[in-house]
């Protein structure tokens, strides 16, 4: 019997304002290309302050937000477990995740006081993206926030790999991992962010414990936590961690383990200008896929489409008719 949920994610939440910015601009205000980087209120601020905010977009987000979106688009049941505050950017978090489908435990009347978290994307030319987040109240996200018999009616836990930064973040991770595993619910974890695994190492090797269902990584984050240069030693290392796993590889596509065998999935063709929400839409429509009785390699075929769709774009979404079209143009194949 098929659960409610196919995917349930938990992970920070936070509003993206997304906009354009030059390499120059990073150099003079001190902000390192290509990483997200914690800040605190004060500096994030000063990043307001400089930047050109009459053509940013704004959309709730955080990287499973991002993922579980997708899911919903393409026609799957989603629910997220969050943490935003009693205030404007909170409000508006919890409306515009309403309005992509997504069920959550955002109650209007019992939101904190505080401040919803909001992260700074800032975009360059060559389609590169550089984040200064501050995650305000979702650093608080804990154990508490959790709806564990949620949990119990999904297919996957999708957890995001961001929680690991806090002490409180990184106990929900093992707690709900730990509920999932015994109530029978498959454990899906991306590591998010390069600097994620090279400065919290340890912390993942805490929540992965004996090991997850599904891991999703790309090929720097392999090679980090592995500490194998060479991708194909990384991936057999890969194995000792992660039942079945994705590395996605950019423009070189991706390469997934089923448990069983190597699957290939190619790349599709596109101008690449902005890179913001690639992989969080890959776990995205990857995870629709598994879950909607499609094959792996079916699925990999349809989250890589995907992402090449929003790679074209600006913003980590697609809209609700070109997430249909995507469907629609891997129809014969998915069944």
């Amino acid at each position: 019997m098929k659960k409610k949920y196919d995917v349930v994610g938990m992970g920070n939440a936070l509003v993206d304002i997304e906009f354009k910015v030059s390499d120059q601009f990073l150099a003079e205000n001190n902000v390192e290309k290509g990483l997200m980087t914690l800040v605190d209120e004060a500096r994030q601020d000063e990043l307001m302050a400089v930047i050109n905010t009459a053509e940013a977009k704004k959309q709730c987000g955080g990287s499973a937000a991002n993922s579980v979106i997708a899911v919903s688009q393409f026609g799957g049941s989603a629910y997220y477990n969050c943490k935003v505050a009693n205030d404007l950017l909170g409000k508006f978090f919890v409306e515009d995740l309403k309005a992509s489908g997504v069920a959550h435990n955002l109650q209007a009347d019992q939101l904190e006081d505080g401040i919803t978290g909001k992260c700074l994307v800032m975009v360059t030319e060559d389609a590169e993206r550089t984040m200064n987040t501050f995650l305000g109240i979702t650093e608080r996200f804990s154990s508490k926030d959790l709806y564990e018999d949620v949990i119990n009616d999904a297919e996957y836990l999708y957890i995001e790999g961001y929680l690991v930064t806090s002490p409180n973040g990184k106990a929900a991770m093992m707690h709900a991992k730990k509920h999932a595993e015994e109530q029978g619910t498959n454990v899906a974890l991306t590591f998010s962010d390069p600097a994620m695994v090279k400065y919290f190492k340890e912390g993942f090797e805490e929540v992965i414990g004996a090991g997850v269902d599904l891991l999703f990584a790309n090929e720097e984050e392999a090679r980090l936590f592995t500490g194998e240069e060479d991708l194909k030693k990384a991936r057999e290392a890969l194995k000792k961690v992660a039942k079945r796993f994705v590395i996605t590889m950019g423009k070189n596509g991706a390469m997934i383990y089923d448990g069983d065998t190597f699957i290939d999935i190619e790349p599709y063709e596109t101008e690449a200008i902005d890179t913001n929400g690639a992989g969080d839409m890959f776990a995205g429509a990857f995870l629709f896929g598994i879950t909607n009785g499609h094959s792996y390699a079916s699925s990999g075929k349809l989250a890589s489409l995907a992402s090449s769709k929003v790679v074209s774009q600006f913003g980590p979404r697609l809209e609700w008719h070109e997430a249909k079209k995507v469907l629609e143009h891997l129809r014969p194949e998915l069944g």
